[in-house]
């Protein structure tokens, strides 16, 4: 009833800024910010695809926070980066305890799905692989775009499901064990594959379909549901195809760290000897 015809006549759809718009806005929120000469605005646009203008002011207020903490004069590029991580997946952890042991597994989750990224195609580059915690995280692997996109493709899907379950599947292949630190690679895979299946038409099987009307409450502006349009028997295969996606997409993982096993190794040890690896040290591992 809120926007009913008449009620609203103007309405402005704004989207996410792309990479020129982010570098204005970063160059706004900068303003007046002591930043040191290292900082290029045009490299912390390209590493903050899907940023809104108010995650980049939140990044730029966030950067002068930790340097004025640091008891520093000047903004510098590790303060920029810390804050897009701060914003990415939350705070530093240092003070949660882990075990040796579970630090060597999370070491080799998150090698898994560094070697896996960097095997596939259509994956993202690494930029940072790390074993401090992080908000919820007891580690996690930064694989950031080189350019912004407006669509996305089935192969490109099918090699981030893949990269997702590489941490699974190296607990598999170097412990013969699964843990619990999977779980939100888990639920983001089965979306991923389930939104390819019955919102993109993905599936050789079912063909150009979709599949669920979503339901919304206008008055909240967000969906609250979805509708089942289709029977018993259709969402049977639609079980079955996103269980395909998601095993193909393991098969694939296991035979990239298999294959890539003595690099599995090296990056592990290095995570376990000084925790955070950067794009450069990572790209260096693989490549000897």
């Amino acid at each position: 009833a809120l926007l009913r015809p008449g009620r609203f006549d103007r309405q402005v759809v704004i989207d996410r800024p792309d990479m020129r718009g982010r570098r204005a806005i970063l160059g706004i929120h900068a303003r007046g910010k002591p930043l040191a000469s290292d900082v290029d605005l045009e490299v912390v646009a390209r590493q903050t695809p899907g940023f809104s203008g108010a995650d980049l002011e939140n990044l730029v207020n966030e950067a002068a926070i930790l340097a004025a903490r640091r008891d520093s004069r000047a903004v510098y590029m590790k303060d920029v980066q810390e804050a897009i991580e701060k914003v990415i997946a939350g705070p530093e952890r240092r003070t949660r305890l882990i075990t040796e042991s579970e630090r060597k597994i999370i070491a080799y989750h998150e090698a898994g799905h560094a070697l896996v990224m960097n095997a596939l195609e259509h994956c993202d580059p690494v930029h940072k692989v790390t074993i401090v915690s992080r908000g919820m995280a007891l580690g996690y692997t930064m694989h950031l775009p080189d350019e912004d996109r407006t669509m996305a493709l089935k192969s490109k899907f099918e090699d981030d499901i893949a990269g997702l379950l590489g941490g699974r599947v190296a607990e598999e292949i170097i412990f013969d064990e699964i843990t619990t630190g999977a779980s939100n690679d888990l639920e983001r895979v089965t979306a991923m594959a389930r939104n390819m299946v019955t919102r993109y038409g993905m599936s050789a099987k079912l063909g150009p379909l979709t599949f669920g009307q979503a339901e919304e409450m206008v008055f909240l502006g967000r969906e609250i549901g979805e509708h089942v349009n289709y029977s018993e028997d259709v969402a049977e295969e639609i079980d079955g195809e996103v269980r395909r996606i998601v095993m193909q997409a393991h098969e694939r993982a296991t035979q990239a760290l298999r294959d890539n096993l003595d690099k599995l190794h090296a990056v592990a040890r290095r995570l376990i000897e000084i925790e955070t690896i950067d794009r450069t040290e990572f790209e260096a591992l693989v490549a000897g």
